[in-house]
């Protein structure tokens, strides 16, 4: 079921008398129907598509849920503009990748959304300084479990009372209600960057190196380690100031390696993207699992996987590329933080929540899609 408009996907959700899997692009569904659930039906939102309100001066933008997300990174490159928390196109990595059907609203499967974004919280290199996609979230519309549409926040950042649906939404994946319209902050792309690579010594000396960096006063965008390409560091604002903090940042890190500078700036961009895309684990075979710890274990989720990893975050993201079949779980039992398995099977996708989150989660679950629709 593929609605063209808001009105039409609530009479669906209305008179759905079976399970729901809301997708957009298809690039980061996870899981699958609840014990029980039986199969569920498809409800695509890549009928909602467009951009609805568009105000550079304001650093706001507005937009159907179901609009691809490179549709709206070349809306707002046209100003000078971004998503500061940089989402990732994860297609390549899960293998769901379409090519181009030349239809200008985005309504395609097989390519990231903007309301997939929002649905998983994506996130990429930005996060550490810019936060998840829902720090720049100011308001959302969405259809609810009964088929009521539903619109919380604004245009502008501001204080909630009562359910803070806006943040409740990111992350939700498509399990409380089917976004329909998401509005973010935006913004102003810095007119220069660079990207301090240290030699590959390890994991270890990498979190090191990333902790230094991002412990020092110099504003750090990037953190990051790649196998075979090393640490690498990014720096972004004006040309001044990023030619002088990422000088301060190579003498600091000097212990650790002597970096090599990257500042062309689609190099730069070419690198950041291939890191929050995972890009080293593109059509190659096997399970990718991804896993948020405390930065400061990075190396040790590396260490017990004794894998191929990418790390993310500052070590705060682990990408592992693993044997499929096998849950990595068990192999890091007593660290604080989770793994998800993004690509793959032989193992749940997404960890179980601990009894006081399923207690919220259920509640939740009742308030706002009581008949049970949305598969999770």
């Amino acid at each position: 079921m593929r609605p063209e408009s808001e009105e039409a996907l609530a009479g669906i959700v209305r008179a759905a008398t079976g399970p729901l899997r809301v997708t957009g692009g298809g690039t980061r569904a996870l899981g699958g129907p609840g014990p029980g659930a039986g199969p569920a039906e498809v409800l695509e939102t890549g009928g909602l598509t467009g951009v609805v309100l568009y105000e550079p001066a304001s650093l706001t933008l507005v937009a159907k849920a179901g609009t691809r997300l490179d549709t709206i990174e070349a809306v707002l490159a046209a100003e000078r503009q971004r998503l500061a928390f940089e989402p990732p196109r994860m297609e390549r990595l899960t293998g769901r990748a379409s090519g181009p059907t030349g239809d200008p609203a985005g309504a395609s499967t097989g390519t990231s959304t903007l309301g997939g974004v929002v649905a998983a919280n994506a996130a990429g290199p930005r996060r550490i300084q810019a936060g998840a996609a829902r720090d720049a979230l100011l308001g959302v519309r969405f259809v609810d479990g009964r088929g009521q549409v539903i619109r919380n926040g604004g245009r502008v950042m501001k204080n909630v009372t009562g359910y803070d649906l806006v943040k409740l939404m990111a992350g939700s994946r498509g399990t409380l209600g089917v976004l329909t319209e998401v509005s973010f902050k935006l913004q102003p792309i810095p007119p220069a960057a660079a990207t301090l690579i240290l030699p590959d010594a390890g994991a270890g000396r990498a979190v090191a190196a990333m902790t230094a960096a991002l412990g020092s006063p110099y504003d750090v965008t990037g953190a990051a380690y790649v196998p075979g390409t090393g640490t690498l560091i990014r720096v972004e604002g004006l040309e001044a100031s990023v030619d002088y903090r990422a000088g301060r940042l190579a003498v600091d890190l000097a212990p650790l390696g002597v970096a090599v500078r990257e500042s062309e700036p689609a190099r730069v961009a070419r690198l950041w993207r291939d890191i929050g895309e995972v890009a080293a684990f593109h059509d190659r075979p096997g399970a990718v699992w991804r896993v948020s710890c405390r930065p400061s274990e990075g190396a040790e989720v590396a260490r017990r996987l004794g894998g191929e990893v990418v790390m993310d975050w500052g070590g705060g993201l682990v990408w592992a590329l693993w044997p499929e079949g096998e849950d990595i779980r068990p192999r890091l039992a007593g660290l604080p933080g989770h793994a998800t398995l993004v690509r793959g099977f032989g193992a749940p996708a997404l960890p179980p929540e601990p009894e006081p989150v399923a207690r919220l989660s259920r509640a939740l679950k009742a308030q706002f899609d009581p008949r049970g629709l949305f598969a999770a």
